[in-house]
């Protein structure tokens, strides 16, 4: 059964994806200063942002998971930050490739012409 993580950070900065279970725990761990136990689940990109990889611990033991978009790339956070935090729908829409990011709209009292 694959583990339904409460919480999923994205790493902002791009990474290579041949590194394994390992290098993105340690990137976790050196880059994000959390632990890639802690029951959240951690997603990094390539470049190009059409594959993405991410890294969930279970309990017993981590899963690495692989999705690749045959044509377009993920939305990705474009903040300053070296991680971004994202819903349970974000994150369904993130992978589906839709542009999550414009699924919700600001108070409208906020906004100024």
């Amino acid at each position: 059964m694959i583990p339904s993580p409460t919480q999923i950070w994205c790493a902002i900065e791009a990474v290579d994806m041949r590194m394994g279970i390992d290098g993105l725990s340690l990137r976790i761990q050196q880059a994000l200063g959390t632990s890639p136990c802690d029951g959240a689940a951690y997603a990094f990109r390539n470049w190009r942002a059409n594959r993405l990889k991410l890294v969930v611990w279970d309990g017993t033991g981590v899963w690495l998971c692989q999705r690749r978009l045959h044509q377009g790339s993920f939305v990705w956070p474009q903040a300053g930050d070296v991680v971004c935090t994202l819903s349970a729908t974000q994150w369904n829409w993130l992978i589906a490739g839709v542009d999550w990011q414009r699924l919700s709209v600001s108070d409208v009292r906020n906004w100024t012409l």
